[in-house]
């Protein structure tokens, strides 16, 4: 399966949260996709630092394509967006099976006719609680092998609070209505989540580590070093999930600590979508 993993996060924001232990969207991608394929096939592409494609590829070469996270504002429309925007759009209009992640979210959903704002509630990061089915969730391909309701690891502070003209939401939680979205028309498809189901303990950990100014300036935190058992257990939980001390701290069940369970739409998305256009690709050849 040839995976583009459209990375929309600057390279100089990573590098800031791989200073702090944290890994790149393409490696993030990889390994989550990954654990569900022996096939995989990925390319990243910094969309948001101006990257193309590789030379002799186009967008329909791919069995399918995963927008990233990205520190963004869609509502900034700075040359960094308005290239994601652009092709995101012709990624879609090809056809090919689009994933999005937090800002993937975000960014299909504008593209598709639907908007986004900055959250009223605040900031969501390191859990996402309570991320419950809608009933256009329930029985839904995309979260087979989820609870009805579940956790997960996030980081965001915008939402989407309008979704496109004849998109499905599938799952909500009290932070945000759109935590789970899918949309087709006219032979494309696009599944998003607000969560991210490619982070691990370290990165999220990470992700808080370089925002501990930012947390404890919202309410989040009383004082920077607060943090650090937060963090502690986080890495420990990364090092080994059998941490049922850190895991019973952190209010935490299989559905985070399983790296199969979080990783589980990754593998539900290949199936549904990307296997079946890898067939008709090479079918077509």
């Amino acid at each position: 399966m040839r995976i583009l993993i459209f990375d929309g996060a600057p390279q100089a924001a990573q590098d800031r949260i791989v200073a702090h232990g944290g890994a790149r969207n393409g490696k993030l991608f990889t390994d989550a996709l990954a654990r569900h394929t022996a096939e995989l096939e990925a390319v990243t592409v910094n969309v948001a630092d101006g990257e193309r494609l590789p030379q002799g590829l186009s967008v329909g070469d791919f069995d399918g394509v995963t927008v990233s996270g990205s520190p963004l504002n869609i509502y900034d429309r700075t040359p960094a967006v308005t290239r994601q925007l652009d092709l995101a759009r012709e990624i879609f209009d090809a056809g090919v099976p689009v994933w999005g992640s937090c800002w993937g979210l975000q960014l299909m959903s504008t593209v598709l006719g639907g908007h986004v704002r900055l959250n009223p509630r605040g900031r969501e990061l390191g859990f996402a609680r309570n991320i419950a089915r809608t009933d256009a969730g329930r029985g839904h391909w995309l979260l087979d092998g989820k609870a009805l309701a579940f956790d997960a690891l996030c980081s965001h502070i915008d939402e989407v609070d309008r979704i496109p003209d004849g998109a499905r939401v599938l799952a909500s939680n009290g932070r945000s209505e759109v935590q789970a979205l899918e949309f087709e028309r006219d032979g494309g498809s696009f599944v998003g989540v607000q969560y991210h189901p490619e982070h691990g303990f370290a990165h999220t950990a990470a992700i808080i580590d370089a925002r501990r100014d930012v947390l404890v300036r919202e309410g989040a935190a009383r004082a920077e070093a607060d943090l650090d058992p937060v963090l502690a257990d986080m890495r420990a939980l990364d090092a080994d999930p059998g941490r049922t001390d850190a895991a019973w701290r952190l209010g935490l069940d299989e559905q985070v600590l399983d790296p199969a369970l979080r990783t589980a739409e990754f593998g539900n998305w290949l199936r549904r979508h990307v296997a079946p256009r890898r067939s008709r690709r090479s079918a077509a050849t």
